[in-house]
């Protein structure tokens, strides 16, 4: 399977292995990807793409235009379980 923008993927190698990410866009063989936590929106990581593992979650890349819309949908994949309601 293909990695494309919008799909969730996790990290094989390095520091971060076995996190999961959203590609927020690829560029010159690599993807830029971000977990609205440790790596942020605004400065997303530049990463391998031979050093990722795609899922079949693929959502468009304007649902996640919040660090806080990136972590929602993280969460179930990184924590497990399901994503925490918070009231306001």
């Amino acid at each position: 399977m293909q990695i494309t923008e919008g799909m969730i993927v996790r990290s094989l190698a390095g520091h971060d292995a076995n996190r999961f990410y959203v590609v927020l866009a690829l560029e010159n063989g690599k993807a830029l990807i971000a977990d609205g936590k440790r790596r942020k929106r605004e400065q997303p990581k530049a990463k391998n793409l031979r050093h990722l593992a795609p899922t079949a979650v693929v959502k468009p890349v304007s649902q996640f235009g919040t660090n806080e819309a990136i972590r929602r949908a993280l969460w179930p994949y990184n924590y497990g379980g399901e994503s925490p309601v918070i009231s306001k």
